[in-house]
């Protein structure tokens, strides 16, 4: 009997030495960062030269405009509109704040971290899009409305419309998933890979729903995934390197 409450007594302990051991947020190498900033900067300008190219949103965007009604039939479709444009986002946005309440509760300083990522992504994207001229597909002259377009880092036309509408903040609560790498990286780094294709696979899932209603180019839809990873990364290296000490590094 003895035996087996010594034998329970030690399984226990090293439970909680596991979860103290996985739980505290940890710092990643100089060399992680340098090969997120090669690729983001090589993404950027790919991004960027499909953006002022139009070819491909255009192209995407079309096939979901009715010329001979001159609108969007999807825009309204009840169905999209509740499975992607509300359901999903709202569930990525209540995983965040269970997340982070339960980071509270329990004192986890990785899980807090991460759920708060799961914010700074939108808040970017949200910053991003207050001050952005360029409107929305549904918006456009050759979509049947009224506002005139241009390229990206082009010049404002007179009656650009409302604005607004770069990059894609609803494809953002998709991308926010991404976090989960970070959750997971130190321990089991090929969960976290998953997590991050499975973070950018829903933004851009999320993201072309609203390409079909007319609400966003697909470009649009790119550049906030760029805009969610970069913030991301760059928010937890200085969370990271501010409050891990330099004994827990290894």
């Amino acid at each position: 009997m003895h035996a087996a409450m010594a034998t329970q007594k030690k399984h226990l302990s090293s439970g909680k030495n596991l979860l103290i051991k996985t739980n505290p947020l940890y710092r990643l190498p100089a060399l992680f960062y340098l090969y997120q900033f090669c690729w983001l900067l090589l993404l950027a300008m790919v991004f960027t030269w499909l953006s002022r190219n139009e070819g491909l949103d255009r192209l995407l965007t079309g096939y979901w405009y009715d010329a001979a009604s001159h609108r969007f039939p999807w825009k309204q479709n009840a169905l999209l509109d509740l499975i992607n444009h509300r359901l999903l986002k709202d569930i990525v946005i209540a995983g965040g704040i269970i997340g982070l309440l339960y980071g509270l509760i329990s004192r986890q300083p990785r899980l807090i971290t991460v759920a708060l990522l799961f914010g700074v992504g939108a808040l970017a994207i949200g910053i991003l899009k207050a001050t952005s001229h360029h409107s929305c597909p549904w918006d456009l002259v050759e979509y049947g409305g009224k506002a005139i377009s241009y390229p990206l880092f082009g010049h404002v036309p007179d009656g650009s419309g409302p604005g607004r509408c770069f990059p894609g903040g609803h494809a953002s609560s998709g991308f926010a998933v991404m976090a989960l790498f970070f959750l997971f990286y130190r321990e089991r780094p090929t969960l976290a890979w998953c997590c991050f294709t499975g973070g950018a696979a829903l933004g851009l899932i999320m993201g072309y729903g609203q390409v079909m209603r007319g609400a966003h180019f697909f470009s649009h839809n790119l550049w906030a995934g760029w805009w969610v990873w970069l913030t991301q990364v760059v928010v937890y290296g200085i969370v990271s390197t501010l409050l891990v000490k330099e004994s827990q590094k290894s």
